[in-house]
């Protein structure tokens, strides 16, 4: 009996999207990153680094990883798109953070940033994945130099990693994609949010 609630269960987990979102300060590299993951992840080839502009509103990719399908929404970063950022937290499975790992000089814009997005209620228990992102630069610092200079030991009880990545040449894109999947399998926020769903119930 239990296998079958079980199998049920993976069942309607599989055909639940998952929402992702890709924050990070302009010229981090998001729309590279996703452009990347659609690459890795399906047959569509990505929107080449060389074509990319400056993302202005919002980008929306979707992929399947294992039995699950992600919705990923990759939001501009300049100073004035910021302020738009809190309208998506509250239906967000997870969060990616994306650093420019090759630019120092903007590490304290970024964590100031990110401060402000894990202070923000609505978020509240959302896995974080940190990219070091641009390790294809031979300036980029390592995941464990930008994580001491985060210095993120202050985070409530969230889950979170640092990897290091290069959206432009794939490294490392494959391996974290699949832990925030595996995460948010597990997280508490995923199972508050089906509830919620379900208590919502289809529309009209």
């Amino acid at each position: 009996m239990f296998s079958l609630f079980y199998g049920l269960w993976k069942y309607l987990f599989s055909k639940m999207e998952l929402h992702v979102l890709i924050l990070g300060i302009d010229k981090a590299g998001k729309t590279t990153l996703l452009e990347k993951m659609k690459t890795v992840y399906s047959n569509i080839e990505g929107i080449p680094p060389d074509r990319i502009i400056p993302t202005v509103g919002l980008n929306i990719g979707r992929i399947e990883v294992a039995n699950s399908k992600l919705v990923f929404w990759d939001l501009g970063g300049q100073p004035g798109l910021r302020t738009i950022w809190e309208k998506y937290y509250e239906e967000a499975h997870a969060v990616i953070f994306v650093v420019d790992a090759a630019s120092p000089s903007r590490f304290e814009d970024a964590k100031s940033t990110l401060e402000k997005v894990l202070r923000h209620e609505d978020l509240q228990g959302a896995p974080l994945l940190i990219l070091a992102n641009k390790q294809d630069l031979p300036e980029a610092v390592s995941a464990e130099e930008l994580a001491r200079y985060l210095d993120l030991k202050k985070l409530d009880e969230r889950v979170y990693m640092f990897e290091a990545v290069s959206a432009y040449d794939g490294m490392g894109i494959r391996e974290s994609t699949e832990w925030l999947v595996e995460v948010m399998e597990r997280s508490k926020r995923t199972e508050t949010l089906r509830a919620r769903a379900g208590a919502m119930g289809p529309g009209p």
